[in-house]
């Protein structure tokens, strides 16, 4: 089976290659013999009830500063000329982000779109979490300075972080003297109009935030990120660092209870983050990482198990659903 897949991401000229789950998820698909054409989410376009996008067909290679190589721009119709559509540009989960799923939705029924976009959109990271709230620490979502400082006082030390943030941004710790609580009330209330996540601060985040990936809703592999000197974030974009782990009785019962209703979804590639092996923080949808520290310390070859689970999907649909095999331009 050879697809052409269409990968929908950031600029491809200035990644981390050594770490980056996309540029995995290329290497993977083109061993496969797949071919490959990436475009920004800006690139799309919409007419006659077509959606498509200028996209370059390109290689790619594990070389640092020469790690891809691409053509002229060519129109691709995503309905018609993709088998598969990997929407993997990195949040902020707005306006721009939640368009791009309208865009794909209205070709979702003829092009597997990965992960799928209705999904996506309704199910943000800090949102979708409450689904499970039986596993999550103490939280607050809220404007209110009045609310923070009453979750202040029965909690002792919290965690305000943005609903829709990403990559470890913008989370602030405030302790129970409540310093500054106020003024960072203040600060996230003019910056963005939705409420915001207030949560029980974890002193176990000093040992690690775990993330879990899942394919297709089962678990693949986990990773223990470790926070920086200095800091309660151990996101490795903001310089945590990762190691390798094992899950827990309770972690292994909080995939159990998302696995199906990932599955259900369509949400093939999912990272979830836990703290203290029992808390569940946050369920990672639009732009999961986490892939390539898992194949290093575990030897799972994650990115292989993703395009076992999307050739599976594409297999199960009806032939006259797929494009394989379709003319491409270019």
């Amino acid at each position: 089976m050879t697809l052409t897949v269409a990968v929908q991401m950031d600029p491809i000229t200035g990644i981390a290659i050594a770490g980056d789950s996309t540029f995995a998820l290329m290497l993977s698909a083109q061993a496969r013999g797949h071919r490959l054409f990436h475009y920004t989410a800006e690139d799309l376009n919409y007419s006659d009830g077509h959606v498509w996008a200028a996209a370059h067909h390109v290689t790619v290679q594990r070389v640092e500063g020469d790690h891809f190589r691409n053509r002229p721009p060519v129109r691709l119709d995503l309905g018609d000329d993709a088998d598969v559509v990997l929407m993997r540009q990195d949040p902020p989960f707005d306006l721009g982000y939640i368009t791009a799923t309208h865009l794909l939705e209205r070709i979702a029924h003829r092009t597997l779109v990965v992960n799928d976009p209705v999904s996506v959109r309704n199910a943000p990271e800090k949102v979708f979490v409450l689904d499970y709230a039986r596993f999550m620490p103490p939280t607050l979502i809220t404007r209110s300075l009045e609310e923070a400082r009453a979750f202040l006082a029965e909690h002792r030390a919290i965690v305000v972080k943005p609903l829709h943030g990403n990559g470890g941004k913008a989370i602030f710790k405030v302790e129970s003297d409540g310093a500054n609580l106020s003024a960072l009330i203040e600060v996230f209330n003019q910056t963005w109009r939705e409420p915001h996540m207030i949560q029980a601060f974890l002193p176990d985040v000093a040992k690690g935030d775990k993330r879990i990936v899942l394919v297709d809703g089962v678990v693949a592999g986990a990773i223990n990120r470790l926070p920086g000197e200095g800091e309660i974030r151990s996101n490795l974009a903001v310089g945590g660092s990762a190691e390798k782990t094992e899950l827990t009785e309770t972690e292994r019962e909080i995939c159990a209870a998302l696995g199906p209703e990932l599955k259900r979804r369509g949400l093939i590639f999912v990272g979830i983050d836990v703290i203290g092996g029992k808390w569940l923080t946050e369920i990672n949808v639009t732009s999961p990482t986490g892939i390539v520290a898992i194949e290093r310390f575990d030897g799972t070859d994650v990115a292989g198990l993703i395009w076992d689970a999307i050739e599976a999907r594409i297999g199960a649909r009806a032939p006259t659903e797929t494009t394989s095999g379709a003319p491409v331009q270019g």
